[in-house]
Protein backbone atom coordinates (compact mmCIF):
# COMPACT_ATOMS: atom_id res chain seq x y z
CA UNK A 1 0.00 0.00 0.00
CA UNK A 2 1.21 3.30 -0.72
CA UNK A 3 1.99 5.79 2.03
CA UNK A 4 0.67 9.31 2.31
CA UNK A 5 3.55 11.97 1.89
CA UNK A 6 3.43 12.44 6.20
CA UNK A 7 3.90 8.61 6.59
CA UNK A 8 6.90 8.96 4.06
CA UNK A 9 8.36 11.95 5.63
CA UNK A 10 8.26 10.19 9.60
CA UNK A 11 9.31 7.03 7.89
CA UNK A 12 12.50 8.83 6.84
CA UNK A 13 12.81 11.24 9.29
CA UNK A 14 12.55 9.46 12.29
CA UNK A 15 16.09 7.37 11.85
CA UNK A 16 17.44 10.67 10.71
CA UNK A 17 16.35 12.36 14.25
CA UNK A 18 17.72 9.42 16.10
CA UNK A 19 20.95 9.64 14.51
CA UNK A 20 21.56 13.21 14.96
CA UNK A 21 20.31 13.24 18.04
CA UNK A 22 22.87 10.56 18.88
CA UNK A 23 25.27 13.06 17.81
CA UNK A 24 23.61 16.00 19.73
CA UNK A 25 23.93 13.73 22.73
CA UNK A 26 27.71 13.80 22.20
CA UNK A 27 27.75 17.12 23.32
CA UNK A 28 25.18 16.72 25.91
CA UNK A 29 27.63 14.22 26.88
CA UNK A 30 30.76 16.41 27.08
CA UNK A 31 28.70 19.54 28.20
CA UNK A 32 27.45 17.54 31.18
CA UNK A 33 30.79 15.86 31.82
CA UNK A 34 32.74 19.00 31.47
CA UNK A 35 30.47 21.10 34.16
CA UNK A 36 30.99 17.87 36.74
CA UNK A 37 34.34 18.96 36.57
CA UNK A 38 34.55 22.72 36.90
CA UNK A 39 33.46 25.95 35.83
CA UNK A 40 36.91 27.00 33.49
CA UNK A 41 36.21 23.11 31.92
CA UNK A 42 32.87 23.68 31.06
CA UNK A 43 33.64 27.22 29.62
CA UNK A 44 36.45 25.45 27.92
CA UNK A 45 34.49 23.21 26.41
CA UNK A 46 31.59 25.54 25.19
CA UNK A 47 33.79 28.09 23.65
CA UNK A 48 36.14 25.16 21.89
CA UNK A 49 33.27 23.15 20.75
CA UNK A 50 31.74 26.24 19.08
CA UNK A 51 35.00 27.05 17.32
CA UNK A 52 35.21 23.31 16.36
CA UNK A 53 31.50 23.55 15.10
CA UNK A 54 31.76 26.53 12.98
CA UNK A 55 35.32 25.44 11.34
CA UNK A 56 33.83 21.98 10.59
CA UNK A 57 30.30 22.81 9.32
CA UNK A 58 31.15 25.39 7.59
CA UNK A 59 33.42 23.24 5.82
CA UNK A 60 31.63 19.99 5.66
CA UNK A 61 27.83 21.65 4.85
CA UNK A 62 29.69 21.90 1.26
CA UNK A 63 28.88 18.12 1.18
CA UNK A 64 25.26 18.39 2.19
CA UNK A 65 25.03 19.01 -1.27
CA UNK A 66 25.24 15.14 -1.94
CA UNK A 67 21.92 13.76 -0.57
CA UNK A 68 19.62 16.24 -2.74
CA UNK A 69 22.10 15.30 -5.83
CA UNK A 70 21.85 11.54 -4.95
CA UNK A 71 18.62 11.81 -4.49
CA UNK A 72 17.79 13.70 -8.25
CA UNK A 73 19.91 10.69 -9.97
CA UNK A 74 18.11 8.17 -7.86
CA UNK A 75 14.88 8.74 -8.66
CA UNK A 76 15.70 9.01 -12.13
CA UNK A 77 17.02 5.67 -11.72
CA UNK A 78 20.23 6.69 -12.80
CA UNK A 79 22.26 3.87 -10.45
CA UNK A 80 25.88 4.00 -11.92
CA UNK A 81 25.64 7.82 -11.28
CA UNK A 82 25.20 7.64 -7.84
CA UNK A 83 28.97 5.88 -7.18
CA UNK A 84 31.08 8.38 -9.60
CA UNK A 85 29.12 11.29 -7.18
CA UNK A 86 30.67 9.71 -4.48
CA UNK A 87 33.66 9.49 -5.70
CA UNK A 88 33.69 13.13 -6.79
CA UNK A 89 32.58 14.05 -3.05
CA UNK A 90 35.63 11.89 -2.00
CA UNK A 91 38.18 14.67 -3.62
CA UNK A 92 36.25 17.43 -2.57
CA UNK A 93 36.35 16.10 0.74
CA UNK A 94 40.02 15.62 1.03
CA UNK A 95 40.51 19.34 0.35
CA UNK A 96 37.86 20.11 3.22
CA UNK A 97 39.11 18.23 5.67
CA UNK A 98 43.06 19.81 5.18
CA UNK A 99 41.36 23.25 5.32
CA UNK A 100 39.57 22.09 8.68
CA UNK A 101 42.69 20.59 10.11
CA UNK A 102 44.94 23.59 9.52
CA UNK A 103 42.17 25.95 10.90
CA UNK A 104 41.81 24.17 13.96
CA UNK A 105 45.85 23.86 14.65
CA UNK A 106 46.45 27.44 14.08
CA UNK A 107 42.94 29.16 16.18
CA UNK A 108 44.20 31.99 17.25
CA UNK A 109 42.06 34.35 15.53
CA UNK A 110 39.08 32.87 16.87
CA UNK A 111 41.22 32.98 20.67
CA UNK A 112 42.12 36.78 20.10
CA UNK A 113 38.67 37.44 19.68
CA UNK A 114 37.25 35.63 23.17
CA UNK A 115 39.90 37.79 24.83
CA UNK A 116 40.05 34.13 27.07
CA UNK A 117 41.02 33.78 30.66
CA UNK A 118 44.42 32.15 30.43
CA UNK A 119 43.56 29.14 32.04
CA UNK A 120 40.25 28.99 29.63
CA UNK A 121 42.60 29.77 27.08
CA UNK A 122 44.97 26.86 27.85
CA UNK A 123 42.25 23.93 27.63
CA UNK A 124 40.54 25.73 24.49
CA UNK A 125 44.00 25.06 22.76
CA UNK A 126 44.22 21.65 24.03
CA UNK A 127 40.78 21.03 22.91
CA UNK A 128 41.17 21.82 19.23
CA UNK A 129 44.75 20.76 18.88
CA UNK A 130 43.11 16.86 20.09
CA UNK A 131 39.83 17.85 17.41
CA UNK A 132 41.79 18.28 14.46
CA UNK A 133 42.57 13.98 14.56
CA UNK A 134 38.94 13.75 14.53
CA UNK A 135 38.35 15.40 10.95
CA UNK A 136 39.32 12.88 8.45
CA UNK A 137 37.09 10.73 10.37
CA UNK A 138 33.91 12.81 10.29
CA UNK A 139 34.52 13.61 6.75
CA UNK A 140 34.39 9.93 5.83
CA UNK A 141 31.15 9.35 7.64
CA UNK A 142 28.98 12.43 6.15
CA UNK A 143 30.24 11.31 2.62
CA UNK A 144 28.62 7.51 4.14
CA UNK A 145 25.26 9.24 5.50
CA UNK A 146 25.24 11.35 2.33
CA UNK A 147 25.09 7.92 0.02
CA UNK A 148 22.08 6.52 2.62
CA UNK A 149 20.73 9.30 2.85
CA UNK A 150 19.90 10.48 -0.71
CA UNK A 151 18.32 6.73 -1.55
CA UNK A 152 16.22 7.03 1.17
CA UNK A 153 18.02 4.39 3.75
CA UNK A 154 18.88 6.09 7.07
CA UNK A 155 18.63 3.55 9.17
CA UNK A 156 22.17 2.91 8.69
CA UNK A 157 22.98 5.75 9.87
CA UNK A 158 20.99 6.25 12.65
CA UNK A 159 22.82 2.43 13.67
CA UNK A 160 26.11 3.72 13.43
CA UNK A 161 25.34 6.95 15.12
CA UNK A 162 24.01 5.08 17.90
CA UNK A 163 26.94 2.48 18.23
CA UNK A 164 29.03 5.82 18.21
CA UNK A 165 27.14 7.37 21.07
CA UNK A 166 27.17 3.94 23.26
CA UNK A 167 31.47 4.74 23.25
CA UNK A 168 30.91 8.11 23.95
CA UNK A 169 30.42 8.04 27.94
CA UNK A 170 32.95 5.46 28.44
CA UNK A 171 35.87 6.99 26.06
CA UNK A 172 35.38 10.49 27.55
CA UNK A 173 35.59 8.61 31.25
CA UNK A 174 38.99 7.62 30.01
CA UNK A 175 40.45 10.69 28.65
CA UNK A 176 38.85 13.18 30.72
CA UNK A 177 39.03 11.40 34.28
CA UNK A 178 42.07 9.40 33.48
CA UNK A 179 41.25 6.39 33.55
CA UNK A 180 42.64 2.40 32.81
CA UNK A 181 46.02 4.38 33.14
CA UNK A 182 45.31 7.21 30.47
CA UNK A 183 46.51 11.03 30.93
CA UNK A 184 43.88 12.97 33.28
CA UNK A 185 43.03 15.86 30.63
CA UNK A 186 40.08 17.34 32.08
CA UNK A 187 37.54 18.97 29.20
CA UNK A 188 39.86 18.30 26.60
CA UNK A 189 39.92 14.66 27.12
CA UNK A 190 36.07 14.59 25.14
CA UNK A 191 38.29 15.89 22.08
CA UNK A 192 40.39 12.79 22.29
CA UNK A 193 37.56 10.63 22.60
CA UNK A 194 35.20 11.92 19.47
CA UNK A 195 38.23 11.40 17.64
CA UNK A 196 39.17 7.61 18.43
CA UNK A 197 35.29 7.37 17.98
CA UNK A 198 34.95 9.23 14.54
CA UNK A 199 37.51 7.02 13.39
CA UNK A 200 36.34 3.78 14.33
CA UNK A 201 32.78 4.79 13.21
CA UNK A 202 34.16 5.62 9.86
CA UNK A 203 36.19 2.08 9.18
CA UNK A 204 32.89 0.01 11.00
CA UNK A 205 30.46 2.02 8.16
CA UNK A 206 32.20 2.08 5.05
CA UNK A 207 33.26 -1.50 5.47
CA UNK A 208 29.93 -2.42 6.12
CA UNK A 209 28.78 -0.32 3.00
CA UNK A 210 31.03 -1.75 0.57
CA UNK A 211 30.25 -5.61 1.28
CA UNK A 212 25.93 -4.87 1.65
CA UNK A 213 23.92 -6.23 -1.42
CA UNK A 214 21.72 -3.38 -1.56
CA UNK A 215 24.47 -0.78 -2.08
CA UNK A 216 26.65 -3.06 -4.94
CA UNK A 217 24.33 -1.35 -7.80
CA UNK A 218 26.41 1.69 -7.25
CA UNK A 219 29.58 0.59 -8.11
CA UNK A 220 31.23 1.98 -5.82
CA UNK A 221 33.85 -1.60 -5.70
CA UNK A 222 34.62 -0.87 -9.14
CA UNK A 223 37.48 1.55 -10.04
CA UNK A 224 37.86 4.76 -8.29
CA UNK A 225 36.78 7.60 -10.69
CA UNK A 226 39.72 10.21 -11.53
CA UNK A 227 38.85 14.12 -10.35
CA UNK A 228 35.96 15.25 -12.75
CA UNK A 229 36.39 18.90 -12.59
CA UNK A 230 32.85 19.43 -14.83
CA UNK A 231 31.04 17.03 -11.88
CA UNK A 232 33.08 18.91 -9.18
CA UNK A 233 31.77 22.48 -10.25
CA UNK A 234 28.31 21.10 -10.58
CA UNK A 235 28.46 19.72 -7.09
CA UNK A 236 30.05 22.71 -5.89
CA UNK A 237 27.50 25.34 -7.58
CA UNK A 238 24.81 23.88 -5.16
CA UNK A 239 27.70 22.93 -2.19
CA UNK A 240 29.52 26.26 -1.75
CA UNK A 241 26.14 28.22 -1.02
CA UNK A 242 25.15 25.53 1.37
CA UNK A 243 28.00 25.62 2.82
CA UNK A 244 28.40 29.72 2.88
CA UNK A 245 24.52 29.53 4.18
CA UNK A 246 26.24 27.40 7.23
CA UNK A 247 29.10 29.46 8.05
CA UNK A 248 26.44 32.62 8.60
CA UNK A 249 24.35 30.19 10.55
CA UNK A 250 27.06 28.75 12.74
CA UNK A 251 29.27 31.49 12.69
CA UNK A 252 26.42 33.73 13.98
CA UNK A 253 26.41 31.45 17.18
CA UNK A 254 29.93 31.09 17.34
CA UNK A 255 30.86 34.58 17.47
CA UNK A 256 27.42 35.43 20.05
CA UNK A 257 29.40 32.62 22.27
CA UNK A 258 33.19 34.43 22.05
CA UNK A 259 31.66 37.64 22.27
CA UNK A 260 29.54 35.79 25.37
CA UNK A 261 32.74 34.74 26.85
CA UNK A 262 34.03 38.25 27.13
CA UNK A 263 31.42 38.01 30.33
CA UNK A 264 33.29 35.68 32.36
CA UNK A 265 32.72 31.78 32.80
CA UNK A 266 29.71 31.89 34.58
CA UNK A 267 27.69 33.81 32.15
CA UNK A 268 29.61 31.59 28.98
CA UNK A 269 28.40 28.36 31.12
CA UNK A 270 25.33 29.36 31.25
CA UNK A 271 25.24 30.49 27.46
CA UNK A 272 26.49 27.38 26.53
CA UNK A 273 24.14 25.36 28.25
CA UNK A 274 20.93 27.07 25.86
CA UNK A 275 22.54 26.66 22.85
CA UNK A 276 23.38 23.28 23.30
CA UNK A 277 19.59 22.85 24.42
CA UNK A 278 18.50 24.84 20.66
CA UNK A 279 20.99 22.27 18.79
CA UNK A 280 19.08 19.65 20.68
CA UNK A 281 15.75 20.43 19.40
CA UNK A 282 17.36 21.80 16.27
CA UNK A 283 17.61 18.39 15.27
CA UNK A 284 13.98 17.54 15.21
CA UNK A 285 12.63 19.91 12.15
CA UNK A 286 16.68 19.13 10.31
CA UNK A 287 15.63 15.65 10.29
CA UNK A 288 12.09 16.58 8.46
CA UNK A 289 14.02 18.91 6.84
CA UNK A 290 16.28 16.30 5.41
CA UNK A 291 13.78 13.73 4.67
CA UNK A 292 11.87 16.64 2.86
CA UNK A 293 14.97 17.28 0.58
CA UNK A 294 15.32 13.59 -0.34
CA UNK A 295 11.48 12.99 -1.02
CA UNK A 296 11.56 16.28 -3.38
CA UNK A 297 14.43 15.46 -4.50
CA UNK A 298 13.56 12.11 -6.05
CA UNK A 299 9.78 12.82 -6.90
CA UNK A 300 11.55 15.87 -9.40
CA UNK A 301 14.06 13.49 -10.25
CA UNK A 302 11.39 11.44 -11.44
CA UNK A 303 9.17 14.47 -12.90
CA UNK A 304 6.39 14.57 -10.37
CA UNK A 305 6.85 18.50 -9.35
CA UNK A 306 3.38 18.67 -8.00
CA UNK A 307 4.12 15.66 -5.89
CA UNK A 308 7.47 17.59 -4.26
CA UNK A 309 5.07 20.63 -4.09
CA UNK A 310 2.87 18.77 -1.69
CA UNK A 311 5.55 17.12 0.05
CA UNK A 312 7.40 20.58 1.14
CA UNK A 313 3.94 22.07 2.76
CA UNK A 314 3.44 18.17 4.98
CA UNK A 315 6.77 19.19 6.11
CA UNK A 316 6.29 22.51 7.15
CA UNK A 317 3.15 21.71 8.63
CA UNK A 318 4.49 18.83 10.48
CA UNK A 319 7.81 20.71 11.77
CA UNK A 320 5.77 23.52 12.94
CA UNK A 321 3.26 21.69 14.89
CA UNK A 322 6.14 19.35 17.22
CA UNK A 323 8.08 22.90 17.50
CA UNK A 324 4.93 24.39 19.25
CA UNK A 325 5.28 21.31 21.65
CA UNK A 326 9.05 21.50 22.16
CA UNK A 327 9.16 25.44 22.95
CA UNK A 328 6.03 25.09 25.64
CA UNK A 329 8.33 22.39 27.02
CA UNK A 330 11.91 24.59 27.50
CA UNK A 331 9.31 27.63 28.55
CA UNK A 332 7.98 26.37 31.56
CA UNK A 333 10.52 23.80 32.72
CA UNK A 334 13.62 26.46 32.14
CA UNK A 335 14.43 26.16 36.28
CA UNK A 336 14.53 21.84 35.39
CA UNK A 337 16.44 22.04 32.31
CA UNK A 338 19.29 24.54 33.95
CA UNK A 339 19.51 22.17 36.90
CA UNK A 340 19.90 18.86 34.58
CA UNK A 341 22.89 20.71 32.78
CA UNK A 342 24.46 21.75 35.95
CA UNK A 343 24.94 21.94 39.85
CA UNK A 344 26.49 25.08 40.15
CA UNK A 345 24.02 27.68 41.27
CA UNK A 346 25.33 30.57 39.93
CA UNK A 347 25.07 29.26 35.96
CA UNK A 348 21.72 27.73 36.51
CA UNK A 349 20.76 31.24 37.64
CA UNK A 350 22.06 32.97 34.63
CA UNK A 351 20.91 29.89 32.05
CA UNK A 352 17.28 29.57 33.34
CA UNK A 353 15.97 32.96 31.50
CA UNK A 354 18.21 31.69 28.28
CA UNK A 355 16.29 28.75 27.99
CA UNK A 356 12.80 30.77 27.99
CA UNK A 357 14.58 32.70 25.36
CA UNK A 358 15.78 29.34 23.75
CA UNK A 359 11.70 28.60 23.42
CA UNK A 360 10.72 31.65 21.20
CA UNK A 361 13.83 31.01 18.93
CA UNK A 362 13.00 27.47 18.24
CA UNK A 363 9.71 28.54 16.17
CA UNK A 364 11.49 30.30 13.96
CA UNK A 365 14.27 27.88 13.61
CA UNK A 366 11.80 25.03 12.92
CA UNK A 367 10.49 26.98 10.15
CA UNK A 368 13.62 27.64 8.22
CA UNK A 369 14.85 24.25 9.03
CA UNK A 370 12.38 22.79 7.24
CA UNK A 371 12.03 25.34 4.44
CA UNK A 372 15.62 25.46 3.49
CA UNK A 373 16.27 21.85 3.25
CA UNK A 374 13.07 21.66 0.82
CA UNK A 375 15.12 24.50 -1.36
CA UNK A 376 17.83 22.18 -1.54
CA UNK A 377 15.80 19.64 -3.00
CA UNK A 378 14.47 21.75 -5.49
CA UNK A 379 19.04 22.28 -5.75
CA UNK A 380 18.31 26.57 -4.86
CA UNK A 381 20.52 27.57 -2.69
CA UNK A 382 21.95 31.07 -3.47
CA UNK A 383 19.12 32.87 -2.13
CA UNK A 384 18.92 31.99 0.93
CA UNK A 385 22.37 32.07 1.22
CA UNK A 386 22.02 35.80 0.93
CA UNK A 387 19.31 36.08 3.22
CA UNK A 388 20.99 34.21 6.09
CA UNK A 389 24.11 36.06 5.35
CA UNK A 390 22.13 39.62 5.67
CA UNK A 391 19.46 38.33 8.55
CA UNK A 392 21.91 36.01 10.75
CA UNK A 393 24.82 38.43 10.69
CA UNK A 394 23.40 41.97 10.69
CA UNK A 395 20.21 41.68 12.75
CA UNK A 396 20.88 38.08 14.82
CA UNK A 397 24.60 38.82 15.54
CA UNK A 398 24.87 42.54 15.19
CA UNK A 399 22.14 43.44 17.22
CA UNK A 400 22.97 41.15 19.29
CA UNK A 401 26.48 43.14 20.12
CA UNK A 402 24.48 46.10 20.35
CA UNK A 403 21.88 44.80 23.06
CA UNK A 404 24.46 42.36 25.14
CA UNK A 405 27.50 44.68 25.19
CA UNK A 406 26.87 48.45 24.14
CA UNK A 407 24.30 50.90 26.03
CA UNK A 408 23.11 52.24 22.16
CA UNK A 409 19.58 50.73 22.67
CA UNK A 410 19.86 51.22 25.92
CA UNK A 411 21.24 49.17 29.26
CA UNK A 412 23.35 46.43 28.35
CA UNK A 413 21.35 43.13 28.52
CA UNK A 414 24.57 40.85 28.71
CA UNK A 415 23.26 37.23 27.34
CA UNK A 416 20.01 37.94 26.86
CA UNK A 417 20.28 40.74 24.42
CA UNK A 418 22.07 38.58 22.10
CA UNK A 419 19.34 35.80 22.47
CA UNK A 420 16.93 38.49 21.55
CA UNK A 421 18.46 39.65 18.78
CA UNK A 422 18.95 36.03 17.44
CA UNK A 423 15.03 35.83 17.53
CA UNK A 424 14.64 38.59 15.24
CA UNK A 425 16.94 37.74 12.73
CA UNK A 426 15.95 33.96 12.70
CA UNK A 427 11.97 34.70 12.55
CA UNK A 428 12.86 37.17 9.16
CA UNK A 429 14.84 34.46 7.87
CA UNK A 430 12.74 31.53 8.29
CA UNK A 431 9.48 33.89 6.59
CA UNK A 432 11.77 35.26 3.77
CA UNK A 433 12.84 31.68 2.62
CA UNK A 434 9.34 30.22 3.31
CA UNK A 435 8.22 32.63 0.85
CA UNK A 436 11.05 31.67 -1.98
CA UNK A 437 10.21 28.23 -0.95
CA UNK A 438 6.23 28.73 -2.07
CA UNK A 439 7.75 30.76 -5.19
CA UNK A 440 10.16 28.21 -6.41
CA UNK A 441 7.62 25.07 -5.97
CA UNK A 442 4.54 26.60 -7.63
CA UNK A 443 6.98 27.60 -10.99
CA UNK A 444 7.99 23.70 -11.56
Amino acid sequence: MKRSSTSELMYLAWPVLVAQLAMMANAVIDTAMAGRLSAIDLAAVGIAASIMSTVLMSLISVLLALPPIIAHLYGAGRRADVGREIHQGVWISLLLALAAILVLRFPGPFIALAQLQPAVEIKVRAYLDASAWSVPGIFALRLFFGLSTGIGRPRPVMLFNLMSLGLKIPLNAIFMYGLLGAPELGGPGCAVATAVDAWLMAFLAWGWCLRHPDYLQFGLRGRFAAPDFKAIVEFLKLGVPIGLTFIADVTAFTFMALFIARLGPVVSGAHQIAANLAALAFMVPLALGNATAVLVGQAIGAGQHERARHTCWVGIRLGMAIAVVLSAIFWFGAPYIAALYTTDLSVQKVATPLIALVALYHLGDALQAVAVNALRGYKKSVVPMLIYAVLLWGVGLGGGVLLGLTDTLGTARGAPGFWIAGIAGIWLAAGLVAAYLNAVSRTK
